[in-house]
């Protein structure tokens, strides 16, 4: 009994830092109506640069957060004004152009073998003060760092569902991601809130990404098994729905914590697939989504 509540609990910590993964796609995703393949890459991004942060600096990850989440903003922001702008303006009566597909499975692509060629295959870590530390709650043992990426992922997620609810730019990201034509005609300058989403989804990454540090193996292609799992969490959760994206991610890693007690652990992604496809034909929509447009 005391293996299933530790794998319980386990399950929801690390879920909650899925969620936030996914807080970025569906951002994305609901916003600019593309699908962002590089989303794993920006994320493997962040984890480098809190790596070498705290290599180079000794900087705790939890507090390298203030320089990572920025810089991952100025990386997004710069990636989709000088790449994927200019295909939204080529093809500006298209409501969802394939060509960005292309332009950020070719981003992801670069972004992974540039890192692979700088930083090599071998797999690296941040050994901290916490790292392998656990508190005790009864028979259960609860992992430090994870314990502290899943406050740091409520706080994260929390304050960003504020951002878009009760700002102005927040209220324009979800104007445009409603209808981008009726939002330009209220005066909205839509390439530039396209360009503040899209940065906003990479933060979130790198907020994901330091949270993943201190207690998650980094290496060149660690991004790709965490696109495959917010695009399920995504659809899971509900398109542009935040506390859905959470909900979602703490439900995938239930899946994989709990499943692979008891069965091999390849077969609980299957399990996370299978739940996927029923989900898309009995509720489009999401858990926690709605019908329509976000």
């Amino acid at each position: 009994m005391e293996f299933l509540l530790s794998a319980v609990i386990n399950g929801i910590l690390m879920g909650s830092v899925y969620g936030v993964t996914a807080v970025g796609l569906t951002l994305i995703f609901g916003v600019m109506k593309v699908i962002n393949f590089a989303h794993g890459s920006f994320l493997m991004v962040s984890m480098f640069a809190s790596y070498f942060l705290f290599s180079l600096t000794g900087v705790n990850p939890y507090l390298g957060l203030i320089v990572v989440v920025p810089f991952c903003f100025a990386f997004g922001y710069f990636s989709q004004a000088f790449l994927i702008k200019p295909i939204f303006k080529m093809e500006k009566g298209v409501r969802e152009p394939i060509s960005v597909l292309l332009i950020t499975t070719g981003f992801m692509m670069i972004l992974d073998n540039l890192a692979l060629l700088f930083f090599g295959a071998d797999i690296k870590s941040v050994h901290t003060r916490y790292w392998g530390a656990s508190y005790e709650l009864g028979p259960v043992l609860v992992s430090v760092p994870r314990l502290y990426a899943f406050f740091g992922a409520l706080i994260g997620s929390g304050a960003f569902f504020i951002f878009l609810r009760k700002t102005r730019v927040g209220r324009a990201i979800r104007a445009t991601g409603q209808d981008r034509n009726a939002a330009g005609l209220m005066g909205i300058n839509v390439y530039q809130i396209y360009n503040i989403a899209f940065a906003l989804g990479i933060a979130m990454t790198g907020l994901a990404g330091g949270l993943l540090v201190p207690f998650f193996y980094i290496h060149p292609s660690v991004g790709f098994s965490f696109t495959m799992r917010a695009f399920i969490i995504v659809i899971l959760g509900g398109l542009g729905s935040i506390p859905g994206a959470i909900l979602g991610g703490i439900l995938v890693a239930l899946i994989e914590s709990v499943g692979a007690q008891f069965i091999q652990v390849t077969w609980t992604a299957t399990i996370s697939y299978i739940i996927f496809i029923i989900v898309l034909f009995f509720k489009p929509e999401g858990i926690l989504g709605f019908k329509g447009e976000w």
